[in-house]
């Protein structure tokens, strides 16, 4: 109890704001703590008795209050603070601030139903803390303890309400409500410790109150007891398997794909089980053989992969909604990519595997680099197929086109675009595999599926020119499409097997052909719309005023801030360059001689400056 005193002071930022949502929800929530709805109408029904709707207060709580994306804190938070306000309300306070004085609701004491909703929220506080240390103890292991202590502390307060609704004063249908509760925590709490008999028992016992309150009441308040037995049906299956019932793991199965995905605290414990089975099949697999090859298997993740493939491709083929396949193949790509990383971390310690040929064999690859080409395949194989599932919704949606809500966006060509690009990547990685380079057939094959995607991204490029009115281009796409349909239609003989799984060219061809026809008819409908709209005086073109003076047409732009009056900056000009000059004649002349007037170099030295000195100087 202690460890759930602090949740007012900690919890309070659990739900970020809690004094600002306490404050804000304060009205409503009070109104809640103060509601005898449940008991006065009850009373009119049952005499003095006292209802309480523990089943619709918990889920209208809980999805209010943060369960609508897993934030058990926040809702042990709220738990917390309308307890206090309980208390507060019904002056059934534990002492003051100074000293703890420990109260007990007592049958005395049951002249309210908020007495006895007092009780349910200690059972979901403890029961919430439960579930928030369960997300936590996946990295933490020693929260598990913790995890026990808090749902043995909601069993007891439930064990607690039950013993309450015995009273005569609780009419029968809360009493039935008070037992199946009891029954689902003690449920739970047998399945977290692994008593399967137990647990099965405690959740057989919750669904028969639950189905009998069903059928005893109108069908708008049966919708709350049908979804709680849809809930713990699976973790019936479950135990029952545990216990020996070897045939529902298959029904569990069926389960998974219907509900799309189980919850609480089956989820993780259902993806143990069906990765446990197929290890124990993988240690009788020792090969695998892809496209005339047998290569080894000798890692144990890839050996589960490997054995899950077939099961994993069969239940997408069975999913039922959109949403099943897509997270199907979003689990089926994330084990995929963990056996490719497995493998990566087996080539890289050997060095040898770098050049990727085995000794001997030129062009030869090794086996574990087979294997990885050979997973590599899956992983790109199966994202074609998720995105072929994708577009095939988006291409129902935008040939149709049925206007929808504007606060909806509708699909557009430009989707499939995008879609059927990620497709052609894919193909082009694919004939990119080691070890596949010589397989003529393979190659082959990847061209045949690379002409028909391309003919449906064309078909779609050509509707997106179609919704901005561009005729001439629209109709040379679809005469691509043609071409690309009739190739591979042509070719296509030996592999209508691997192809069949592939979008129809022929029906491609039949839409193309009437496609054409209606934007024919549309292009020369629009040409003699715009020739009958058009008239002289709203003739306009990119001409700058300064250039049309003589004409007169309609033109609002010339009021506005970019009006197109001159052409600035002005275009360049061509015009006459300096001259250069060349002086031909000037290698040919001879210049007269000119010593006779230089004057001579005068003689230096001693000499010389001795007859300079006597005048001898000449």
């Amino acid at each position: 109890m202690a460890a759930e005193k602090q949740v007012p002071a900690g919890g309070g930022g659990s739900s970020s704001g809690g004094s600002g949502g306490g404050r804000g929800a304060g009205g409503e929530e009070n109104k809640e703590n103060e509601r005898p709805s449940a008991g006065s109408k009850a009373n009119k029904e049952f005499g003095d008795s006292l209802s309480l709707e523990i089943l619709q207060i918990i889920k209208e709580s809980q999805q209010q209050h943060g369960l609508r994306h897993g934030d058990f804190q926040r809702y042990r938070g709220y738990c917390s603070r309308r307890q206090r306000r309980l208390r507060k309300t019904l002056n059934f306070k534990m002492g003051n601030r100074h000293k703890f004085t420990g109260k007990k609701v007592t049958e005395d004491l049951l002249t309210d139903n908020r007495y006895l909703l007092l009780v349910l929220m200690d059972a979901e506080r403890a029961w919430s803390y439960a579930m928030q240390l369960k997300q936590e103890a996946n990295t933490e292991p020693r929260k598990r303890f913790h995890l026990l202590s808090r749902l043995r502390k909601a069993v007891k307060h439930a064990e607690e309400l039950e013993r309450l609704c015995e009273s005569n004063r609780v009419d029968a249908k809360t009493k039935l409500e008070a037992q199946a509760y009891t029954a689902y925590l003690s449920g739970m709490l047998r399945f977290e410790h692994q008593e399967w008999k137990a647990a099965i028992e405690a959740f057989n016992k919750c669904k028969t109150i639950y189905e009998k309150l069903a059928s005893a009441f109108t069908e708008e308040q049966a919708v709350l007891y049908n979804q709680r037995v849809e809930e713990i049906s699976p973790n019936i299956r479950y135990c029952a398997y545990n216990i020996g019932d070897q045939s529902a793991i298959n029904e569990l199965m069926q389960m998974r794909l219907r509900s799309g995905g189980t919850e609480g605290l089956l989820a993780e414990k259902l993806e143990a089980l069906i990765t446990q089975t197929r290890a124990k099949q993988a240690a009788t697999m020792s090969e695998v053989e892809w496209r005339g090859r047998t290569v080894p298997v000798k890692i144990d993740k890839v050996r589960i992969f490997l054995l899950g493939l077939a099961d994993n491709e069969s239940a997408i083929a069975q999913a039922e909604s959109e949403e099943t396949k897509e997270r199907l193949f979003e689990s089926m790509l994330s084990e995929c990519r963990d056996a490719i990383q497995a493998v990566r971390e087996e080539l890289k310690p050997d060095q040898k595997q770098r050049d990727y040929t085995l000794e001997g064999e030129s062009g030869k690859v090794s086996n574990l680099q087979y294997l990885h080409s050979y997973l590599t395949y899956i992983k790109l194989s199966t994202a074609i197929k998720r995105n072929e599932n994708m577009a095939k919704g988006l291409q129902k949606a935008v040939l149709q086109q049925q206007p929808e809500d504007d606060s909806k966006r509708s699909p557009r060509p430009q989707d499939l675009i995008r879609l059927y690009d990620i497709i052609l990547q894919n193909l082009v990685e694919l004939l990119q595999l080691p070890g596949l380079e010589e397989d003529r057939a393979f190659q082959k094959e990847i061209g045949l599926k690379t002409l028909v995607y391309k003919a449906y991204r064309c078909f779609f490029i050509a509707q997106s020119y179609v919704l901005v009115k561009k005729w001439s281009e629209a109709l040379v796409l679809c005469d691509r499409v043609l071409k690309y349909a009739h190739e591979a239609s042509s070719d296509a003989g030996a592999f209508k097997n691997s192809l069949r799984d592939l979008p129809d060219v022929q029906e491609l061809i039949t839409q193309v052909r009437s496609e054409k026809c209606s934007l024919q008819a549309a292009a020369i409908l629009d040409t003699n719309d715009s020739h009958q709209t058009e008239t002289s005086f709203q003739v306009k073109d990119n001409k700058p005023l300064v250039e049309r003076f003589e004409t007169f047409c309609l033109d609002p732009s010339l009021v506005t801030k970019q009006a197109n009056l001159v052409h600035f900056p002005p275009g360049f000009q061509p015009i006459p360059c300096k001259p250069l000059f060349f002086d031909l004649a000037l290698n040919h002349v001879a210049f007269p001689p000119l010593e006779d007037k230089l004057e001579q170099k005068t003689k230096s030295g001693l000499t010389g400056y001795i007859k300079g000195i006597f005048g001898f100087r000449s």
